[in-house]
């Protein structure tokens, strides 16, 4: 079901779903913000398990132990392109029969052994902003299931809980795609497969260079599960440091995310404090993102990492220096 945004999608996964007001939904603050809107916008309660430190997404561990009898769904996120722990959600999903929605907002064409990231859940959930792997001309969304009854309800929610025309048995919302977008989808989506393996191409240059730089955390590259690699983020202490210098040598870096959703002013009321997730957090005080899109070159991919490179040297030797009292 097309929709006009990735937020939208989720939101309508949750009324497909009947989750409202008093249930809990379990997520991951390291992530969107857009992930945490969705619960919030039907009156529930964003509950969050931290992530595992080598993936980055959903520890099965922590979503287990974050489950009470007010649980309704779980809400994995496939962070950076790379797919969640599906087979380790999954088994905690059966053994409390919860339903799981993916949120492959950043995964698109990506699978976990073999099957596509939004088609493990019940619902999966993706978004075509124009900067996504698939991306659209402007915004757009999609919420995709394999349940006849789920999606005729989506499909009416997202046009005005319309069942048949002028006829609603509920509120529903103008959450339609328009055509346009569509149209521009439908082209782009042929080339999805050769754009991921771009990227996963350049992603492995980087891995490649930057393996032997002390103290830089880099991505893992999954076999089973491979990244479809949307964002190469690294991890450094000395990350404003190195966004600082690679700016100055014309390299654009980003942020994704340095505030985990927990510890976002709009989340005050849930009473969580930095160390509440201390995974989640470290990666947000450490996390930079390097220049990933399919169309890089060999030569600008060997440029960020000479940069990188010298970058963190330098900063090391600074930091020696003032470990000696000299400089």
């Amino acid at each position: 079901m097309a929709v006009n945004s990735g937020t939208s999608a989720l939101h309508l996964a949750m009324r497909c779903l009947d989750i409202g007001p008093g249930d809990e939904v379990i997520t991951v603050p390291m992530t969107f913000v857009a992930t945490a809107w969705a619960i919030s916008y039907v009156g529930a309660k964003p509950v969050f398990a931290d992530i595992d430190p080598v993936s980055r997404t959903m520890d099965p561990a922590g979503l287990e132990a974050a489950i009470t009898p007010r649980t309704r769904a779980i809400l994995p996120v496939h962070l950076y392109g790379q797919p969640a722990d599906m087979d380790g959600i999954l088994g905690v999903a059966d053994r409390y029969g919860l339903p799981v929605i993916e949120d492959a907002a950043q995964a698109h064409g990506a699978r976990c052994r073999g099957r596509p990231v939004g088609s493990l859940g019940r619902i999966g959930c993706f978004s075509f902003y124009p900067g996504k792997n698939l991306g659209a001309y402007g915004e757009g969304g999609a919420l995709v299931t394999d349940e006849p009854e789920l999606a005729a309800k989506a499909r009416a929610l997202r046009d005005h809980a319309q069942w048949e025309r002028y006829r609603h048995e509920m509120v529903g919302y103008n959450y339609r795609m328009s055509g346009f977008q569509g149209a521009v989808l439908d082209i782009k989506l042929k080339y999805l497969d050769s754009w991921n393996a771009a990227r996963r191409a350049w992603a492995r240059e980087y891995l490649d260079q930057l393996a032997d730089v002390p103290r830089l955390g880099l991505p893992v590259f999954d076999e089973t599960s491979p990244s479809v690699f949307h964002l190469f983020v690294i991890e450094t202490d000395r990350r404003d440091h190195l966004a600082a210098a690679l700016k100055a040598a014309g390299v654009q870096t980003g942020l994704h995310y340095p505030r985990p959703v927990h510890l976002q002013p709009a989340y005050r009321w849930l009473g969580l404090k930095e160390g509440s997730f201390p995974v989640s957090e470290r990666l947000a005080r450490r996390c930079l993102s390097l220049p990933m899109y399919a169309e890089l070159t060999a030569e600008q991919v060997s440029y960020v990492c000479r940069q990188v490179r010298a970058a963190l040297e330098t900063g090391s030797r600074a930091d020696r220096a003032v470990e000696v009292g000299v400089g």
